[in-house]
């Protein structure tokens, strides 16, 4: 368990949940992916002011039956757990003021896409969150002439996401909850 992080060799058989729930709390972002340890650098100064704004604009506006959060870790089963930027739960859920969350009480996962999380931001994560049942996924990009927001909702049989929009200006959604935020209120100063 640790001696392993220590020595920079997996458990045999692969890190779980365990393993994690055994890590010391360092601060270090972990993640799993069918039992290999992901470990992220530090989010940039941009990446949290993006997940700042939009979880206290989706805040303002989420009806009661639901909880807006930050990076709190989504447990998907014993060797596959994540850790969404930001995330709209069941309320009943949040009440338990868990460390994690199940797949069934997230309502929505959002990405926001960092260079060392392209792949996993824009490929792996849309399609294991869809595996899951998390019925809508959303995927921040920067790009030189602003943000852009992916949003996708889940087509339940055949466990993928569908387009639903990309939003340039303004998110424009029905879904989860009604929502239109001026894209421009997510967007960081430019410093």
């Amino acid at each position: 368990m640790t001696a392993a992080l220590q020595n920079d060799h997996p458990p045999e058989g692969g890190w779980t949940t365990d393993d994690l729930d055994a890590l010391p709390e360092d601060g270090r972002r972990r993640e799993l992916l069918d039992g290999v340890l992901i470990v992220s650098p530090s989010p940039t100064r941009i990446h949290q002011t993006i997940a700042m704004r939009l979880g206290v604009a989706l805040e303002e506006d989420c009806p009661d039956d639901y909880d807006v959060t930050q990076a709190v870790e989504v447990r998907i089963n014993r060797t596959r757990s994540f850790i969404p930027d930001v995330l709209v739960t069941t309320s009943t859920a949040a009440a338990r003021e868990p460390s994690r969350y199940e797949p069934h009480e997230v309502v929505l996962a959002v990405e926001i896409v960092s260079p060392s999380t392209r792949s996993i931001d824009r490929v792996l994560k849309p399609t294991l969150y869809a595996q899951a049942g998390i019925p809508f996924y959303w995927r921040i990009e920067v790009e030189d002439d602003g943000l852009v927001v992916h949003t996708y909702k889940i087509d339940a049989v055949n466990e993928v996401y569908t387009e639903t929009g990309r939003w340039t200006k303004f998110v424009d959604t029905g879904e989860p909850f009604p929502v239109n935020l001026s894209i421009a209120r997510i967007t960081p100063r430019r410093r």
